[in-house]
């Protein structure tokens, strides 16, 4: 095996311009060297995705739901996966970690009823509204709570921002609109990176800071292009079970009530308060914005189920040959929404064959791969995470109470579903020009010859949406790869064709399920990028970091400044 000492300023800046993204060179570090070692292609195994991702979305697993039989039946399925492929477990002598979660149940829904003593309206759970609570109470009531419209309901110092300013939502119901206020830049910038969402954007910002200003009540206007889902999505992942981390004795406050409403049914109420939904939203983009008392108030009650219980994330190693103590971690979620909002057929199993049974195979088809070319220097962690679907529960879970240090840890790679599309000319980098991992991808990319796509969808906050946000947050520098849009047989029409399909028609719906007639070609070769990309950095004793002035830099640098041994 060949190893090259590759300049850090030649090849990142060779990857980000492959991605587009020359002006997100890192300042401070162009003189620093990466050593990126030539690996060859690794053997994994087509069978092992076909096998495993039929298997995991077959009805027998009933939609992966955390807590279920489904749960059980999959960890059992990995462990003996895991150790067929020659890993050890991770966990000690377990091969799973224990995760506390409460699910909470919301029944007997009463309407979403909103009033300013004239006009009133009654909102339909499901088809109008959908609401949960995080609160462990057997009753949810919302009474007579007035709403206040606050803009994306964004406080951020740093940039110079709050929409709460000014105002006391205390025991209130805000309003907010999703994603943050420059998503229809064209380019990336602004305030909030222009087109590309930032975490300001993400629903569960939302909720968290609505909750930190003392709201009773936080509803979400839906719309389908900043949100990158339509009402569908919304549906269907809000209604039925919802899992969260048990919470402790001195846990935050928590709103009453969390939901989301149809955007035409947000347009009704604030023009039966006076106001014009097209107008707040333009109000809400500029850094002047005033929050907006609506003079209505919202109500609403329902009764919830609460079970309280353990999930498990799966773990594996191949410990290294020379460096065991340090890891590179690869990471899917093998959970999905169990039962959901029946299709017109009345097929109710949300299957997650896309989402993320193919995600979860390939843990397993690259740890054979690994573990067939023998130990690398470092030790490969494959860690399937439990609770995706809920908000990332079980990588957030791991990354603060991590079974192998962080500070240890060099970095990684995530998998989220791999869309069945045949091969494609490029890869979809979401969140390029982040970190130093960006060398080790364009290694790969060279090495397979192919290129580097920016998301084309910067808006929908895609960094922010997977497991690798919860180590990210943490300082671990983590790369996430979606398949090229750019097919060779249709090119980017027939790319953007197929995503746009799988978005509208199965995406967090039933008919995410496996197909025998699937190509499964264009995921063997992301594959291979992925194989390259991790045992090049496992082979490398280089500690690449987040780049200058990205917001996961100072949690790095102290994270390894107090390190006695990694990073």
């Amino acid at each position: 095996m060949i190893k090259r000492a590759i300049g850090l300023g030649a090849v990142l800046a060779g990857a980000l311009a492959l991605a587009g993204c020359e002006d997100m060179m890192p300042g401070g570090d162009a003189a620093a060297e990466l050593i990126i070692p030539e690996v060859e292609s690794g053997e994994i195994s087509e069978a092992t995705m076909k096998d495993i991702t039929r298997e995991l979305s077959s009805d027998e697993f009933d939609g992966r739901m955390p807590g279920t039989e489904g749960e059980t039946k999959t960890v059992a399925l990995l462990t003996e996966r895991f150790e067929a492929a020659g890993l050890q477990p991770g966990n000690g002598d377990s091969w799973v970690q224990e995760v506390p979660l409460v699910e909470i149940t919301g029944k007997n829904f009463a309407p979403l009823t909103i009033t300013n003593g004239e006009t009133d309206f009654a909102l339909d759970f499901g088809s109008e509204w959908v609401g949960v609570t995080y609160r462990e109470d057997a009753q949810t009531q919302l009474a007579n709570s007035e709403m206040v419209f606050v803009g994306y309901g964004i406080n951020a110092p740093e940039r110079d921002w709050n929409d709460y300013e000014g105002v006391d939502v205390t025991g209130k119901t805000v309003v907010i609109l999703v994603n943050d206020p420059d998503y229809e830049t064209e380019g990336l910038e602004g305030k909030f990176n222009g087109r590309a969402m930032t975490f300001y954007g993400r629903w569960t910002y939302k909720y968290e800071e609505a909750a930190r200003q003392g709201a009773a009540g936080a509803i979400i206007v839906h719309d389908t292009e900043p949100t990158s889902y339509g009402w569908n999505v919304v549906e269907s992942s809000w209604s039925g079970p919802q899992a969260y981390p048990q919470r402790g004795e001195n846990a935050p406050d928590l709103t009453i009530m969390n939901g989301w409403v149809q955007k035409e049914v947000a347009r009704e109420i604030l023009a039966a308060a006076g106001q014009d939904l097209d107008e707040l939203t333009a109000a809400a983009k500029t850094e002047d914005f005033e929050a907006v008392e609506l003079g209505m108030t919202a109500s609403t009650s329902f009764e919830n189920d609460i079970r309280t219980f353990s999930s498990q994330n799966v773990i594996g190693v191949l410990p290294g040959s020379e460096a065991p103590e340090e890891y590179v971690i690869h990471t899917a979620h093998w959970d999905h929404l169990g039962r959901c909002t029946p299709a017109p057929d009345g097929d109710d199993i949300c299957n997650g064959a896309v989402d993320n049974a193919t995600g979860t195979a390939a843990l397993v088809a690259l740890a054979e791969a690994h573990a067939k070319a023998g130990a690398p220097k470092r030790s490969l962690v494959f860690l399937a995470v439990t609770a995706e679907e809920s908000g990332l529960l079980g990588a957030y879970y791991y990354a603060s109470n991590p079974v192998f240090p962080l500070d240890q840890t060099v970095g990684g790679i995530n998998m989220d579903a791999f869309l069945i599309a045949g091969p494609a000319k490029d890869v979809t980098v979401v969140g390029p020009g982040k970190s130093q991992l960006d060398a080790f991808l364009d290694a790969a990319l060279v090495a397979d010859g192919r290129v580097a796509t920016p998301n084309p969808n910067p808006e929908a906050g895609y960094y922010y949406r997977s497991d690798h946000f919860a180590f990210a947050k943490q300082g671990v520098p983590m790369l996430y790869l979606d398949g090229g849009e750019d097919l060779i047989e249709g090119g980017r029409e027939a790319g953007a064709a197929v995503a746009t399909d799988y978005r509208d028609n199965r995406y967090h719906g039933p008919k995410d399920e496996f197909d025998e007639n699937w190509d499964w070609s264009g995921v063997m070769a992301d594959l291979q990028l992925f194989y390259r990309i991790g045992r090049s950095m496992a082979q490398s004793s280089s500690w690449p970091n987040w780049n200058e002035g990205d917001e996961f830099r100072a949690t790095r640098d102290e994270s390894c400044a107090s390190a006695d041994t990694g990073c």
